[in-house]
């Protein structure tokens, strides 16, 4: 049917904010005009958020902007959409984002062979000082790394 992977939008900000302790994969349920906003590769989840509510999965806040050649039928930006998700999965996220500091937060929008999904972590908030060290950690593997192409560039 489709081709694999394409990625509309990632949340990079998700992984530096949170310890991502799961990671779960979920459909998600579109109109048609956001469907083909999407496959032109327009999305924000930067600010988007998901949470449970009567056993469904929900994402707020993810913006889809309207497509262009819409008409009446275009879609609200912003609007709340239903996550498509096993009900052991749903149940395993609502019991553990009733613990203390967990949340679930979106990470990638994707579309595979085709349909829709929208990939979901939950994540753990971080400390101003876990975040410094996350990225002291980076800047000293760049540096390393930087390094050692130096060394092979002397050597060869």
């Amino acid at each position: 049917m489709g081709d694999g992977i394409k990625v509309v939008a990632t949340n990079r900000a998700a992984r530096h904010d949170f310890f991502i302790d799961d990671v779960f994969e979920a459909g998600i349920v579109l109109t048609g005009t956001e469907v083909k906003s999407l496959r032109q590769g327009r999305a924000v989840i930067g600010d988007g958020y998901v949470y449970i509510d009567g056993g469904e999965a929900w994402a707020e806040n993810i913006h889809i902007p309207e497509y262009s050649q819409g008409t009446w039928t275009n879609h609200a930006p912003r609007r709340k959409r239903k996550l498509l998700l096993h009900g052991h999965e749903i149940e395993d996220l609502q019991q553990r984002t009733r613990e203390k500091g967990f949340t679930i937060v979106p990470l990638r929008l994707y579309f595979l062979d085709g349909r829709a999904k929208l990939e979901i972590g939950l994540g753990r908030g971080k400390k101003m000082h876990d975040k410094r060290q996350a990225l002291r950690e980076k800047q000293d593997k760049r540096e390393s790394e930087r390094s050692l192409g130096v060394q092979r560039r002397l050597n060869t």
